[in-house]
């Protein structure tokens, strides 16, 4: 994944944050950037499945994404 799209998910994550500091009692308020996050997480996992390293802060394991999209939208 080029590093542009790295970036993407980054962006995401800060947009993230920002929501869960806006809304700290109501985190579920931000769901849609959680969402936004992970698929653009799940797209940086996939390309790099061929075993290339993924390197970034900005994403959870793998695990934890698909745990957590199939809880709220039913499957990754």
């Amino acid at each position: 994944m080029p590093d542009n799209e790295i970036l993407d998910c980054q962006a995401k994550a800060c947009s993230l944050q920002t929501c869960l500091g806006k809304n700290t009692y109501s985190p579920e308020k931000c769901d849609d950037r959680v969402f936004a996050l992970y698929q653009c997480c799940l797209q940086l996992y996939q390309v790099r499945a061929d075993g290339d390293p993924v390197n970034t802060t900005s994403c959870p394991q793998q695990s934890v994404i698909k745990r957590w999209m199939q809880k709220h939208h039913n499957g990754p």
